[in-house]
């Protein structure tokens, strides 16, 4: 059986807020929204392939965390790290990636890891 992760999804209390953040924090596009007379959802792509959703459920709490490999860490750090909460700075993993951490509004984990 050949299987692929092709989607996942983080919960978010007020999705405006967090779709805005991504937008203008992390420059990611939106692709789809859902319903459409009052989204609830949304649906983030970028070119480089990664797909993930935020669903706005005030009552369920945030529990996400997500791994975007990037091309270029070093520049997104100093781009980013003055506008999230830092979980984890930049540094040089023991098994030999390049990484940092942050906090969405919601305490979702998002990891940006050096692509190679």
């Amino acid at each position: 059986m050949k299987t692929r992760l092709k989607h996942v999804r983080a919960n978010v209390k007020d999705l405006q807020k967090a779709v805005e953040w991504y937008k203008n924090v992390l420059d990611f596009n939106v692709a789809a929204t859902w319903p459409p007379e009052k989204p609830n959802y949304v649906h983030f792509e970028n070119e480089g392939g990664a797909m993930f959703a935020l669903l706005e459920h005030k009552d369920v709490p945030a529990n996400g965390r997500f791994n975007f490999y990037v091309d270029d860490v070093d520049a997104l750090w100093e781009r980013i790290k003055g506008q999230a909460e830092v979980m984890e700075e930049l540094f040089d993993t023991d098994y030999g990636s390049r990484k940092f951490t942050i906090f969405d509004l919601d305490g979702n984990e998002l990891s940006f890891v050096k692509d190679d």
